[in-house]
């Protein structure tokens, strides 16, 4: 198994940063879509254009309980995306064609299944796409698997953990004019648009209302949101909170609902009060898609 661990490490440190002389990088292969079955809850499905990574991470997450499916590219991973109900996606960014931010935005038209991303190492931009596009996490090239397997684990407490909490809490929060429906998980604005929250917006905001008036650290906030601590220059948080504040129409500069306590963390400085009775949305309410 030490073994094993080993040369996985090896081949993530070195495929695509090496470039073409490791045959092990280059994917030549014709691709057939194979679901791997066992006995297990989850399935991860892993999309990457490299096949020996994608064999060797879905050997190593059997190994550990999971069954998983694999995908090189875009069109592979939406057929497989149909036919196959996936717990997990772990996608690497840099995908043929499509690319894999390209490739989220697809999904999330149609799907809230949590993602992890895969980037290269020191990429921050395409970190803070990903995350501002409502990615769950994200693991940067090189890792070790044990690290991609733990993120996994958090990912999927964090989602099934939220649902089961969500399931006696369906009470709607009013804020600012604004109205929280956690029945439908999603947000109606002063004027009436219903906004859609990605599942780490609507996990963020519930916090917030959950706490109004009191300050919570980036610590606190990513710890509840994303099951992990914070590391140096981790800036993950301030990315979802400028993404949340956008959905509240909230100032960035000078923002009055979610405010900015330097060197503390932030605050929701409004009031907060449940609706007992939940009025019906007009069939015809306009929707504000999450991009």
């Amino acid at each position: 198994m030490d073994k094993f661990v080993s040369l996985l490490s090896f081949l993530i440190q070195n495929c695509k940063m090496t470039v073409k002389d490791d045959i092990l990088c280059h994917n030549t292969l014709p691709f057939s879509p194979r679901v791997r079955t066992m006995n297990t809850i989850h399935t991860i499905c892993i999309v990457d254009d490299d096949e020996e990574i994608r064999s060797l991470l879905s050997d190593y997450l059997r190994r550990n309980g999971f069954s998983t499916c694999t995908a090189g590219n875009a069109a592979e991973f939406l057929e497989i995306q149909r036919r196959v109900p996936c717990s997990l996606i772990v996608m690497d960014i840099m995908l043929p064609g499509m690319n894999g931010l390209e490739l989220f935005r697809t999904l999330r038209a149609e799907s809230t299944v949590p993602v992890i991303f895969l980037t290269a190492l020191g990429d921050i931009t395409d970190r803070i796409v990903g995350l501002e596009l409502g990615a769950d996490d994200y693991l940067s090239k090189p890792f070790e698997p044990r690290e991609l397997l733990a993120r996994i684990r958090t990912v999927l407490r964090r989602t099934e953990g939220s649902a089961r909490r969500d399931q006696p809490e369906t009470t709607p929060l009013q804020f600012a004019g604004w109205l929280l429906d956690r029945s439908a998980r999603h947000l109606v604005a002063p004027d009436g648009v219903v906004v859609s929250l990605s599942g780490t917006e609507y996990r963020l905001l519930e916090i917030f209302l959950q706490n109004p008036q009191r300050v919570l650290s980036r610590d606190e906030l990513l710890e509840r949101t994303q099951g992990r601590n914070a590391v140096p220059y981790d800036r993950s948080i301030d990315v979802q909170i400028s993404r949340l504040r956008t959905r509240l129409r909230d100032n960035g500069r000078e923002p009055q609902l979610i405010k900015t306590v330097r060197g503390d963390g932030y605050v929701l400085a409004t009031d907060v009060r449940p609706q007992f009775v939940r009025p019906a949305l007009p069939v015809d309410a306009p929707i504000m898609p999450g991009k």
